[in-house]
């Protein structure tokens, strides 16, 4: 079946890309009275950050910290044994806060009267885009303005963009089918520290490699001391 097209769609304010850039401002135009289309590819708003980012990722910080402190309970007279990871239900766990977070933004979206379109708009001037949904359609959507907030990608470097299945983001670092023995992290910024620290209690030995002097090179360095010599207990 051949895409079909309608170009009766108006808006006053288009949103393109709905993580916390793109909904906030869609919900703060619409209750400030505009007509607001909000468009992603995913199923409910919240953007790399809900789905692939910070939500998973605090989630499994969260049990990193609980197997750290059942390991440290010794010094305190408390003894357990070593805990035993299910990974299958640790990642159904994960999943399933991701899961009403972003649904419930869906319904704050609703409730604001907001359309949201599930797919992918192109501009084709600076005043119409076109929607290209899940469905396969194409609608041509009019708008008297548009934010474009489509959020990043992760910035690999040639030296270790290969094609293996060993070598991913820190997308497909949050969703692995198994513990790995050795980890090599590319990057001391906070993302490669939460999911080196995650993988560190999970079990795997762990390796950070940050180009500057330092971890976390835009902090204060009284705070990375002290989070750097934690790190290395682990």
């Amino acid at each position: 079946m051949s895409p079909s097209t309608n170009d009766s769609l108006e808006t006053d304010l288009a949103v393109m890309g709905a993580g916390p850039g793109g909904y906030a401002a869609a919900f703060r135009a619409a209750d400030l009275g505009m007509k607001v289309t909000l468009i992603d590819p995913e199923p409910h708003p919240g953007g790399v950050c809900l789905y692939r980012g910070c939500i998973p990722s605090k989630a499994l910080l969260h049990t990193a910290s609980l197997i750290e402190e059942v390991r440290g309970a010794a010094d305190r007279g408390i003894r357990f044994g070593e805990p035993e990871v299910d990974l299958d239900r640790l990642r159904a766990w994960r999943d399933d806060v991701v899961a009403r977070l972003t649904s419930g933004l869906g319904t704050l979206c609703e409730s604001r009267g907001i359309s949201y379109v599930r797919g992918r708009g192109v501009l084709q001037d600076a005043h119409s885009l076109e929607l290209q949904t899940e469905r396969a359609s194409r609608e041509r959507l009019r708008f008297g303005a548009c934010i474009v907030a489509t959020g990043s990608r992760p910035a690999i470097p040639k030296s270790v963009a290969l094609e293996s299945p060993r070598v991913m983001t820190s997308t497909g670092a949050l969703a692995l089918d198994e513990i790995p023995a050795r980890f090599i992290v590319v990057g001391g910024g906070y993302i490669g520290l939460e999911l080196a620290t995650v993988y560190a209690a999970l079990g795997s030995q762990v390796t950070v490699v940050e180009m500057t002097s330092t971890l976390l090179p835009s902090v204060d360095r009284d705070l990375v001391r002290v989070l750097a010599r934690r790190l290395e207990t682990r």
